[in-house]
């Protein structure tokens, strides 16, 4: 019984438990996932599933009436007129397959908004990815600084007990080893805090284990603007949902238009009278579509909702090519700031602060000289490391911007 109840308890804890990601996690791998797993890409998907099948529906006749009528029926009951007939009504004009024309410029719309969906989706996995890589890395030279201010305390407390240093050295040490330790007991809920992002953003369960991430970044140049702009043009979804948009706007135009022509109906079937007995009856008839003014006025909206269309694809396109340029001069910003404190700052500030500690420690230099020193390489390594989550960010940036996804 106990191992029954074991297994019981065990079954819907392994149902749920998530698959382990890749070691390192790479931001390629966080989109790919994002792209696959969430509910809103789904949701997109099925939207677009569901449009697909407006073509058929839209362009399909109505449906046939079938009517069993007495026609006649004497008080006396001694006979009667009936008739069993198939009613079809179908318009003369071909408003038909331009309705199908224009499900099926919804269709592209849906498809399009579907893969704008998928986009902003890649965007926010690929920004919750580098928040966590920066709030690891935080907490990481935050630990050197704890140590490093031990470090400081134990040389102050070295100094002090020779007389040769003062003990307001001591305790200005003492207040970074406390600050510092304070500092890391607040990453970690921060470090949390960004793990539950990620995990969200991923549609993966919140308390799920995120391994080390590969905080790889490229700092290579961005392409030309030109070629940026133009693939801006080409490939951002909202651009072909705008053009899908003015397709089903001329298509309208056109089935307004059709509303001119009348609508034809064939009634047929067999019939039985009294005097004549066994037959046959067939009517036809036609609609007169003599309210002119209403038809003009449908197809003068129609017009305006294409002019309106043409306008907002304008505007759209204009403020995408900014949207690209912009994203690129941000990639140069941030990789300047990267490159100079990955190659320059940072390795200065390093090759500074041991000297600066062994002279303090040999009585040759103040304590405030030690400080300054650590708190400048403090200072360029968190600089560095926002550095890289600005230009992670901004290269994720500039493939949304393009329409090209954020897969590096």
């Amino acid at each position: 019984m106990r191992l029954l109840l074991l297994v019981a308890t065990l079954v819907p804890l392994t149902a749920h438990a998530e698959t382990a990601l890749p070691t390192p996690l790479r931001v390629d791998q966080v989109v790919a996932r994002a792209r696959d797993r969430r509910p809103e890409v789904l949701a997109s998907r099925a939207r677009t599933r569901a449009a697909a099948q407006r073509p058929t529906i839209v362009s399909a006749l109505e449906e046939p009436i079938v009517s069993a009528s007495i026609d006649h029926l004497p008080f006396a009951l001694h006979g009667l007129d009936a008739s069993l007939t198939v009613e079809q009504a179908f318009p003369l004009s071909r408003v038909r397959g331009y309705r199908q024309r224009g499900a099926e410029a919804d269709v592209r719309r849906e498809r399009a908004n579907g893969d704008r969906v998928s986009l902003d989706v890649e965007l926010d996995a690929a920004a919750a990815f580098w928040m966590l890589a920066q709030v690891r890395a935080n907490a990481q030279i935050t630990k050197q600084q704890h140590a490093l201010a031990e470090q400081l305390v134990a040389a102050a407390l070295a100094r002090y007990s020779s007389n040769t240093g003062a003990q307001s050295d001591v305790l200005r040490a003492q207040v970074d080893v406390a600050r510092f330790g304070a500092e890391r007991r607040a990453l970690t809920a921060e470090i949390r805090g960004a793990e539950i992002m990620l995990n969200t953003s991923i549609a993966r369960d919140v308390d799920a284990a995120i391994p080390e991430l590969d905080t790889t970044v490229s700092d290579a140049a961005p392409p030309a603007p030109e070629e940026i702009e133009r693939a801006a043009g080409k490939q951002r979804p909202e651009l072909r949902a705008g053009r899908a948009e003015i397709d089903r706007a001329e298509v309208d135009v056109q089935v307004m238009r059709s509303m001119y022509s009348p609508m034809a109906m064939i009634r047929t079937g067999p019939a039985y009278t009294m005097t004549d007995g066994a037959g046959w009856m067939v009517m036809v008839g036609i609609s007169v579509p003599i309210w002119r003014g209403k038809l003009r006025a449908g197809v003068a909206e129609a017009r305006a909702m294409v002019d309106m269309t043409n306008a907002d694809l304008d505007a759209m396109r204009r403020m995408i090519g900014g949207e690209a340029r912009g994203a690129r001069e941000t990639i140069i910003a941030a990789r300047e700031r990267y490159i100079a404190l990955r190659d320059t700052i940072v390795p200065l500030a390093q090759q500074a602060l041991a000297p600066t500690l062994a002279a303090y420690a040999a009585g040759q230099v103040p304590l405030v000289s030690v400080i300054e020193m650590a708190q400048a390489l403090w200072s360029s390594e968190r600089e560095l490391v926002s550095a890289r989550y600005d230009l992670g960010l901004a290269w994720a940036r500039l493939r949304r911007a393009s329409g090209e996804g954020t897969t590096r």
